[in-house]
């Protein structure tokens, strides 16, 4: 994990050994000022003339103006650093969720996921930022805090060091109980952003059955475990913090002590004495350090432990090599079998074994109760999810070794659940479509019906939505979608229940804008209100145990089978 770590420093070697530089040139600056001191008390303040102690402290002012300039570029161009690795990792991260398969966005709620990118990152970042700076200076002080002292007095020095390996000690012991609890207190920031944001989403159906005090109840129940989380955690930090401060503080009673004998016993003079105790404070001051840095430690790598469990993922797999190109639309589905559960579950197969042609240019509608797999039949088509028996075919080439990008680029859907960006009209119907031009946009908006609507709005194509489209009315949506697909231009059309949750003057005008998209297209239409399916070239009835039966309309209803039984119980009296 080191190793990976370290990888981000990479990019900005530069500036992170500016920023080293100027950490050092901040440590040789105060480990000179005992030194003068030292001399100031034993040797100028006995002579005659203040020259000594002007140039001292002409030199002393000089050294604190060299300090205060380093300490500035340490401040600021090193957390600089911190910044562009965070934003490095973020940019990773991301483009990570992007190669994710659908599968795992099933499992993993959405507040966690913005967790790892924010929350996470941030103590990524400060870790990034001070970490390798501790170390290096601490190590850098020490070394020459024991330099100093021992050319002071090197049997006092002993006796100072003898303590550093019982505070390492401590240091390592405690460090498995502090991991823990911050590993535990970031799952339940996950947890209450997760639980946030549903609240949030969820805001108008919560009004709408007036369970205000029951989402008020539930997210204080995690806001609760939250906080006894990160009562454990600074729990854990509060004791480290206590025992290093008793351990330093019994570090200066130890030199006092010793020292006060020293001086009595005439083994070191008053000036020895006065630089002696101002190096333990230059021996302190890494110690402090690494108490800040094992907390930093704690919540830097659990920040970083949790962004490599995304990073080491498996991705989206995508094996295909063929850029399949412009595409006929022929899809054959061939003794395909599927299942959401793990790969070598038990789960039952939502399809099995299902065989099914659907000709270029051909509209098929996929009608059955809920849970027979039609949505996701479609699903499959696009590889949303891998099968895990059988192929399916596209233009006679397996959709397996066609490259997503080209696989994808040529299929179009329109769902029930509408899913519009945050931004304006114009970019969500021109969405994945980078060089699209204003009349493009105006022409695609024209063929869904919905262009008259935009010029209506004093804003026009330049309208905000709203977050998921919250603006504008169902049916506009749904017609902002069309319009997308008519600037995606795809061979391939599947229609997911793009009608069953509108009014029935809406779907009308959803219907006529649905009719122009599937002109000199293969669709592929979901249903359950089987009035807008009647005209459809072929009609697919499945059930649980696969293909029940096809056929026209006509022949469906004469066939007096499944699908009759469910025309005559929607359509009855």
């Amino acid at each position: 994990m080191i190793k990976r770590f370290v990888k981000y420093y990479k990019p900005h070697l530069g500036l992170f050994l500016f920023d080293m530089l100027c950490a050092v040139v901040v440590a040789l600056c105060n480990l000179v000022y005992p030194t003068i001191a030292r001399s100031i008390t034993n040797d100028y303040i006995y002579r005659d003339s203040l020259n000594p102690i002007l140039i001292a402290s002409a030199v002393l002012l000089g050294i604190y103006l060299i300090k205060m300039g380093c300490t500035y570029c340490v401040g600021y161009y090193g957390h600089i650093v911190g910044v562009r690795m965070q934003e490095d990792m973020r940019r990773d991260l991301f483009a990570k969720y992007q190669s994710l398969p659908f599968s795992y966005f099933d499992k993993h709620k959405t507040g966690d996921l913005l967790s790892r990118l924010t929350n996470d990152l941030m103590d990524v970042s400060e870790l990034a930022h001070h970490g390798p700076e501790n170390i290096f200076l601490s190590l850098l002080m020490l070394v020459g805090s024991f330099i100093m002292l021992s050319s002071i007095n090197i049997w006092l020095t002993l006796i100072m060091f003898a303590t550093v390996p019982f505070i390492l000690l401590f240091a390592v012991l405690s460090r498995r109980s502090m991991s823990l609890a911050m590993k535990n207190s970031r799952r339940q920031t996950s947890a209450l952003n997760s639980s946030l944001e549903n609240s949030i989403g969820g805001i108008r159906e919560t009004k709408s059955y007036v369970s205000e005090d029951y989402e008020i109840e539930r997210f204080g129940l995690v806001n609760r475990l939250l906080a006894k989380f990160r009562g454990d955690a600074m729990h854990s930090l509060g004791r480290f913090e206590a025992v290093m401060g008793f351990m330093s503080d019994l570090l200066y009673l130890l030199v006092i002590f010793a020292g006060g004998v020293f001086l009595k016993l005439g083994y070191i003079d008053n000036g020895d004495f006065v630089a002696f105790l101002l190096y333990i404070g230059m021996f302190l001051n890494p110690v402090q350090r690494f108490v800040s840095l094992f907390q930093q430690m704690q919540e830097g790598m659990s920040g970083f432990s949790r962004f490599m469990e995304i990073m080491d993922e498996p991705i989206e797999e995508d094996l295909g090599t063929v850029d399949i190109g412009d595409i006929r639309g022929d899809v054959v589905f061939d003794r395909v079998t599927f299942s959401y559960g793990e790969e070598g579950s038990e789960e039952r197969p939502i399809i099995s074994e299902l065989s099914l042609r659907i000709g270029a240019g051909e509209t098929v509608a996929l009608v059955g109760p809920s849970g027979c797999g039609k949505t996701t039949l479609c699903n499959l088509i696009p590889r949303f999810y891998n099968i895990q028996g059988g192929k399916i075919t596209l233009d006679g080439v397996d959709i397996r070794d066609i490259t997503l990008e080209s696989l994808r680029s040529g299929i179009g859907i329109v769902s029930q659940n509408v899913f519009l960006f945050d931004g304006t009209i114009r970019e969500n119907i021109a969405y994945g479509i980078k060089d699209a031009t204003d009349e493009e946009i105006a022409s695609a908006a024209r063929r869904a019906n919905i262009h008259e609507f935009i010029e209506s709005l004093e804003q026009g194509y330049d309208t905000e939505v709203g977050e998921r489209g919250v603006r504008l009315s169902g049916g506009q949506r749904q017609r902002i979608a069309i319009a997308r697909v008519f600037m995606k231009n795809p061979k391939l059309l599947i229609l997911d229940e793009a009608t069953s949750a509108l009014d029935n003057a809406t779907e009308m005008q959803i219907q006529a804008a649905l009719e122009e998209l599937s002109r000199g297209r293969t669709v592929i239409v979901v249903a359950h209100r089987l009035s807008t399916v009647k005209n459809a070239d072929r009609i697919v009835v499945l059930g649980t145990e696969g293909i029940l039966e096809e056929g026209t309309h006509e022949e469906l209803i004469a066939l007096d089978g499944e699908y009759k039984k469910l025309y005559t119980y929607q359509f009855k009296e």
